[in-house]
Parts: C-alpha cells; structure tokens; sequence
C-alpha cells in the first residue's frame, strides 16, 4: 500500500502523467500535419480531453503532498478522462454505424467564453469528418486507439484515487 501512496504524492508520477498526455498531442499534431489527415469534431474535442489531463499533470506537480492540490488534480484526471473515453466510444459508434441522422458538427461547440477554435484554429478548428476513418493500426482506428487510452487514463486514476486520501504513518510527506 505504502507505494501506491508514494505514487499519488509525488512529482514523478504527475510529471509522468504530463508526459503522457504531451505525447499523445505531438502525435495528434503529427497526424495532422505530417500525415495530412484532418481531424473531426470529435477529434477536436478528445484533443481538450487530452489538454485537460496536461493541465491535471501540471496541477499535480505544483505540490503533490497537499491533499487539496492533489485532489484537484485527480479531480480535473477523472473528468478528463472520461469525458475523453466517452467522446471517442461516440465517435467510433458514429464510424461503425453510420446514419444520416447520426453526424456530428461541423464547428466544434465550445463555451462563447473559450472559443478555442477561434484562439487557435490551427489545433482546435476541425477540417474532417467524423464517419470518415483516415488511419488504422493493427487494424484498429484511432477512434478505438482512443478508447483504449482512455480507458487506461481513467482504470489509473480510479485505482491511484483512493490512496491518495490515505492518511499512512509511514509517510514523510505532509497530507
């Protein structure tokens, strides 16, 4: 149990996070600008899922033994994560089963507080559609890729949550 506390209260491992989640934006980028493939909607908004676990990351960094730091960031992890998760489920559903009647927008609908798309369209303006399936692996989409790391990002940050309220007398760090 004593690493699994170690693991929510240090540096390292929200670094870690951050890492993780920059890594996954250069290659959103890279497909869309090395590659040439335009993202969608959907791609858009999984890519605010992807910068909302960076902010998370950064937010933990600051000072992962304070409880309220830390749980703000598992917070903004969580919400994230599953936002993330379920956007991709919808986008695949939108790839695998395609409807007139089930397509997504054409122009991301962010808050008229955060247009992001108008802040900086060359990473949130979406160019693509969403039933279009540009690039596989293993026969996988990126859609389900998503689902995948997702689904990681968030099994992570609900096994690490419940330590992270462990008040252990082995600890060093303050709580």
């Amino acid at each position: 149990m004593q690493p699994l506390i170690s693991v929510c209260r240090s540096r390292k491992s929200w670094l870690a996070l951050t890492i993780g989640a920059i890594l996954l934006e250069v290659i959103a980028l890279f497909f869309q600008y090395g590659m040439h493939l335009e993202p969608c909607v959907m791609c858009i908004y999984q890519r605010v899922a992807v910068m909302g676990l960076i902010f998370a990351g950064l937010i933990g960094m600051i000072q992962p033994q304070h409880f309220l730091i830390r749980s703000l960031g598992f917070v903004i992890w969580g919400i994230s994560a599953a936002w993330g998760l379920s956007v991709a489920i919808e986008l695949v559903d939108i790839q695998t089963n395609p409807s007139p009647f089930a397509t997504c927008p054409f122009l991301p609908e962010f808050p008229s507080w955060m247009p992001l798309h108008d802040w900086l369209p060359s990473v949130f303006m979406p160019t693509g559609m969403c039933s279009e399936v540009p690039w596989q692996l293993f026969g996988i989409t990126m859609g389900q890729w998503m689902i995948g790391v997702f689904s990681v990002m968030l099994v992570i940050c609900i096994l690490l949550l419940p330590f992270s309220f462990v008040l252990s007398k082995y600890s060093k760090v303050p709580h």
